[in-house]
């Protein structure tokens, strides 16, 4: 099968640290799918993105909302999507311990009750196959509603299930990421 090879579009922000150990010029090699052969498979992910993607627009905040995608790309083990979300967490402001403890975030202090309400759903909506986690997503939910808006909680399942889709679209394709000097060696 021929690969399909583009760059990662981080947006149009400029970078005002030193990122010179990032992954910032990154090229990703598609092994298994080219989702773009398809019209309304592009449609879907396209929308599902500029709705509820990293540059959406959303009433949720930005940094929380960036926690939740970073923590679906690693529930779901997509390294495309941990490339992104990793570097758009760090775009966003979000301090490099938080980022480095999200897989454990229960564990630490630097989530309020209202992050981890949505961090637990999150994690519900995203494992939703575990009846361990599945079991309770109506509590998951009714602590969620005791610090969000209705719409906030909307956008919030809108989050989740866009990432949720870009994971499995990423995986299908077999979207890899590598380092571009990588890519022309």
């Amino acid at each position: 099968m021929n690969c399909k090879v583009y760059s990662v579009d981080y947006g149009p922000e400029p970078l005002t640290s030193d990122r010179s150990n990032d992954m910032t010029d990154v090229t990703v090699t598609n092994r298994r799918a080219d989702s773009s052969a398809n019209e309304d498979l592009t449609k879907l992910a396209r929308h599902g993105a500029d709705t509820f993607g990293y540059k959406a627009h959303l009433h949720v905040d930005r940094k929380l909302a960036q926690l939740l995608r970073l923590r679906v790309s690693q529930i779901n083990n997509c390294t495309y999507c941990l490339n992104l979300h990793h570097e758009a967490a760090r775009d966003a402001g979000i301090p490099q311990p938080v980022i480095d403890t999200l897989t454990a975030w229960w564990e630490t202090d630097f989530h309020d009750d209202a992050a981890r309400a949505a961090l637990a759903y999150t994690e519900a909506i995203t494992r939703v196959a575990d009846a361990t986690v599945a079991h309770d997503l109506g509590g998951r939910h009714d602590a969620l509603a005791e610090h969000f808006s209705q719409e906030e909680i909307l956008e919030i399942i809108g989050i989740v299930i866009n990432l949720n889709v870009w994971t499995r679209l990423k995986l299908a394709e077999g979207a890899i990421p590598g380092l571009a000097e990588q890519a022309i060696s």
